[in-house]
């Protein structure tokens, strides 16, 4: 074995060096209380014998920065002069502890790069607590104009983007704590953040709760009687006299389980084992803690606990609060119950009017004074245990003490502080781009924004929330960045060519509603009217946020309808006048007519280009054309013959609806009738299912082959790639039952030639009835045509990635862009396709962790906000009770179940021919595709549950579908 020494001179030299010391960098706005937990932990650094010296920002500033202001520029050079010094004094072999404001990043970075063993520690304080403290005057003195130049109010403050800890100084910060938590986060000495030391250690849910009692200062916990299975089994009488000795003892109990198997760092279980409220007396008390025990199951061994707490009256609030997403995300997420006065309803998932709150966790003064003692108790938990990722159950008692009911570890993904880092930075580059966004401009009606993810071209449930790259792009370039507004135009809208109808939040795609609600004003409209209206319509969904899926039906007027007198009525409410009634009326009178009177309608013609499409579409897709050429072409042709007019069709077949319901509105039609009418439309979703039954599976695939359940998505299967997975070949296919026959009586037909002529509508009653069958029925073939271009280019990206050594998963996170690039100039097509997907890997990286609210309404609420109540929309006025089925279940276990489906897409269609007794959807308008195959079929379905009540309903069992009372209703 070989082995090297040292040189001699060396080996001298590093005997007598000095070790370098620590820094511990304390940063803040002034009034944070960095003084005095610089001063303890100075002290305790001594007491331990270390060599420490305690810099005070203050005092630094008198001798070795006297000479500078306090703007921007002199605070930076201040702050350099700090760091320089501490470097120095820890290069001696001194711990240094300086307590400074410095909030610089380019100062904090040098600090990282250029003094070994630098730690940071962020006290952070909201802006508003510290102008309440003001200690030093200094807050009051900017206020009454005697002061400038204070950071965080006119000097920019530049919040640490990596800390090596965060304490929140907002509640009652117990210092010998905080200080503890800091030598355990930065014990080490190689300059890498030490695992940090718990003051309490996770145990079982009783133990933990124990011993964190004596030490909680922000919330109280319950007594407990504890006891193991094994106590209970050798000698129950002890435990009953146990507990009945305690003075809480004779009242209502809980009965809680804690076994050894829940609440740990690696599973929680959470739910898993029964918890029995509300019991008193020893018998109840006794049956109690066997069902508890039973919950155990072969889990149960004879170390696993039960523990009794006195039951908690009187509750104004109770619920659950993460202190990271369920991605792992810094944002601390509160679901409570603030009405029934229980303290399960959260945990049992039952209640449609539960709330739930996000706020990203460096912007806690941005949370409401009702739910700030909780995150309050979320940042002490972690200081204790930690750990920054829990789970806990709270309620609030009559007089406002808040009680800490269970804590445990948070299963999350772990993230670097680095991704914390830069979730804050994207969310303030969000909240610039809503404030740029919502100013007023020259060509747009309203004086501010607003950005939802489902008015209009709706994103959530096209492509998602959170959509890869190349779907984001694809649906950009077909649709949203100019044929949008090239349709609307074309069909008497306002001009908003050159306005994007999407706009990318670091990746989570929202409509720019403004944009949106500009778009539907007719052009011929007088522009002091159609500011008015723009902000009438802008001011409604702000008060109606739940009305984000539904501003077509309830918000703006579009077109022209039998009963729009009656509901144009209610402008009047908010100073329109009879005179801007009629002209809005006439305005939406004449575009009705171009769009649908007779041979000369504009969706005829948009039609006709459907059919162009589908003769060009084998041109393209059998030219010897190389892969990026044939691509492009596709797209280029999806564009003008297939997603322009079908924006057209899209148009023509929401107004077709209006007027139907219109003619119900009008006492034409009833509910009945209007049923059997959408059941009668022949659609491409009710000819799938006839096909389906007729075909031979090689003719049905023929024709539907192209289909994606995601019509953007690469990696979402078409139906000839996975036919196995998407329909049952196997078994006997029953014929489908023919559509009902509507038709009209002589007096329906009178009635309806009579409003005709009221309301001056260009079109005679068939040609009505022609209209509206044809609307609806043309906005499903057209997307069932141009899909099949957009689906062949997705397969053509997939093949051209494998000729390159990419994967499809790959490829899902380019952008369209650089096919473009590709097919007009030249390069190495390999390094391009890898360098975009690169860049989107990363990008959606981030976006994932990203939590925006459905509706954006102020810059704001960009970092904290309420989740809104939704309005599903119910569909037929039937109701169902079933099994619960989600799609990843087997296909084969729909049948008879209600089934949970993320989006309204056309490419589920296939999900009836698995005789399933109803479904709901998480997106999705009362016009979507899906909305209309549930009235064809008559089969009750829920369409846009929106988040929260999609996944609350998800995990039940069994659910009653009411759609005629408009509940859900969870049976198991």
């Amino acid at each position: 074995m070989v082995t090297k020494t040292k040189n001699v001179g060396d080996q001298h030299r590093a005997e007598h060096e000095v070790p370098p010391g620590r820094v511990f960098w304390i940063t803040g706005l002034s009034g944070a209380g960095k003084t005095t937990l610089g001063r303890e932990l100075w002290n305790r650094l001594r007491a331990t014998g270390r060599e420490a010296i305690f810099l005070d920002g203050d005092d630094l500033r008198g001798v070795i920065a006297e000479d500078l202001g306090h703007d921007q520029d002199n605070r930076r050079r201040s702050a350099m002069r700090n760091a320089r010094l501490c470097r120095l004094l820890a290069a001696q072999g001194k711990d240094v502890v300086c307590a400074t404001i410095s909030m610089f990043h380019e100062v904090q970075r040098w600090n990282r790069e250029n003094i070994p063993g630098y730690r940071e520690i962020y006290l952070r304080v909201p802006l508003d607590e510290l102008r309440r403290r003001d200690s030093k005057g200094i807050y009051a003195s900017v206020q009454s104009g005697q002061a400038r130049d204070v950071v965080g109010i006119d000097v920019p403050a530049e919040a640490p983007e990596a800390p090596d800890l965060v304490l929140d100084n907002h509640g009652t910060l117990d210092v010998p704590t905080a200080v503890d938590r800091i030598l355990a986060v930065c014990a080490s000495g190689d300059g890498k953040a030490a695992q940090p030391a718990p003051v309490v250690t996770f145990e079982t849910k009783a133990q933990t709760l124990e011993a964190l009692a004596p030490l909680l200062r922000t919330a109280r916990i319950l007594p407990q009687v504890r006891f193991s299975v094994r106590d209970w089994r050798s000698n129950p009488t002890s435990v009953l006299a146990a507990i009945s000795a305690v003075p809480w003892g004779s009242g209502r109990v809980v009965v809680r389980s804690s076994a050894r198997s829940e609440d740990g760092a690696d599973s929680s279980q959470a739910g898993k084992f029964d918890s029995v409220l509300g019991v008193a007396g020893s018998t109840e008390i006794a049956e109690a803690i066997n069902r508890v025990i039973d919950s155990f199951a072969s889990e149960g061994r004879g170390h696993d606990q039960i523990f009794v707490q006195p039951m908690l009256e009187g509750v104004t609030m109770a619920g659950v609060a993460f202190s990271r997403s369920p991605t792992g995300a810094p944002y601390f997420v509160i679901n409570y119950d603030d009405h029934s006065g229980l303290t399960d309803r959260v945990t049992t998932g039952v209640g449609d009017d539960l709330k739930t709150f996000f706020c990203l966790k460096s912007r806690p003064d941005a949370c409401p004074p009702s739910l700030a003692p909780i995150i309050a108790l979320l940042s002490e938990l972690e200081t204790l245990l930690a750990c920054d990722a829990i789970d806990v159950e709270f309620a609030v008692s009559g007089d406002g003490q808040l009680y800490l009911l269970q804590v445990r570890p948070l299963i999350v993904d772990r993230h670097e502080k680095r991704l914390d880092a830069m979730v804050k930075t994207a969310l303030e580059d969000v909240q610039r781009k809503v404030e740029l966004l919502s100013r007023r401009h020259p060509y747009l009606h309203g004086s501010r924004a607003i950005f939802g993810v489902m008015p209009d071209w709706n994103p959530a449930e096209i492509v998602g929330l959170r959509p890869r790259p190349l779907s984001l792009s694809l649906y950009c370039e077909l649709i949203t960045d100019a044929i949008w507004a090239y349709q609307r135009d074309n069909y008497g809208y306002q001009n908003l060519r050159s306005f994007p109808l999407l706009v990318s939040f670091h990746g989570l795609p929202y409509i720019d509603v403004r944009v949106s609600f500009n778009s539907f004003i007719p052009s011929d409209l007088p522009d002091d009217l159609a500011g008015r209206l723009g902000n009438y319509y802008i001011d409604r969904l702000l008060s109606q946020p739940h009305l984000h899926d539904k501003v077509e039906f309830e918000i703006i007027f579009s077109c022209y309808t039998l009963d729009l007198p009656k509901r144009i009525a209610k402008l009047t409410d908010y100073g329109f006048s009879s005179e801007d009634l009629s002209e809005l009326s006439g305005a939406l009178r004449r575009l009705t007519n171009r769009i649908i009177h007779g041979d000369t309608a504009l969706w005829r013609r948009d039609r006709a280009k459907i059919d162009l499409l589908e003769r060009r579409f084998p041109a393209i897709r059998n030219a010897k054309l190389d892969k990026i050429s044939r691509i492009y072409w596709l797209l280029e042709d999806c564009k003008r013959y297939g997603t322009l007019p079908f924006a057209g069709l899209a148009r023509a077949g929401f107004i077709a609806v209006q007027l139907l319901q219109s003619l119900v509105e009008v006492g034409v039609l009833n509910a009945e009738e209007r049923a059997t009418f959408m059941a009668s439309v022949d659609t491409v979703g009710s000819r799938i299912g006839r096909d389906f039954a007729q075909l031979s599976k090689e003719d049905f695939l023929a024709r539907y082959g192209h289909l994606r359940p995601g019509t953007y998505d690469i990696l979402s299967p078409r139906y000839d790639e996975a036919p196995d997975l998407y329909f049952d070949w196997s078994n006997a296919r029953p014929a489908t039952s023919p559509a009902p026959r509507f038709v009209l009586s002589i007096e329906q037909l009178r009635h309806i030639e009579q409003l005709i002529k009221e309301h001056q509508l260009e079109i005679d009653v068939l040609s009505l009835i022609e209209f509206i069958k044809a609307g609806i029925e043309g906005r499903e073939y057209a997307k069932f045509v141009f899909s099949q271009s957009l689906s062949e280019g997705l397969s053509l990206i997939k093949q051209l990635g494998e000729e390159h050594g990419i994967s499809a998963e790959d490829c899902a996170f380019l952008h369209y862009d650089v096919i473009r690039t590709l097919y007009k100039e030249s390069g190495s097509v390999r390094e391009a396709l890898l360098e975009s997907i690169a860049r989107g890997r990363e990008h959606h990286a981030l976006a994932r962790n990203l939590v925006l609210p459905p509706v954006i309404a102020s810059p704001d609420e960009v970092f904290a906000f309420h989740l809104p109540a939704t309005q599903p929309n119910f569909i037929t006025r039937k109701s169902v009770t079933a099994a619960v089925a989600s799609l990843s279940d087997l296909p084969e276990s729909f049948a008879g179940r209600i089934l949970f489906v993320p989006s309204a897409d056309p490419g589920f269609d296939w999900i009836f021919t698995r005789d399933i007794a109803g479904f709901v959807t998480q997106f999705g308008g009362a016009n979507s595709h899906m909305a209309i195959r549930a009235g064809e079929l008559g089969m009750p379905a829920v369409i846009g549950a929106g988040e929260v009540l999609f996944k609350r309903w998800q995990t039940a069992r069994k659910l009653c579908l009411d759609c005629t009372n408009q509940k859900v209703s969870i049976i198991a």
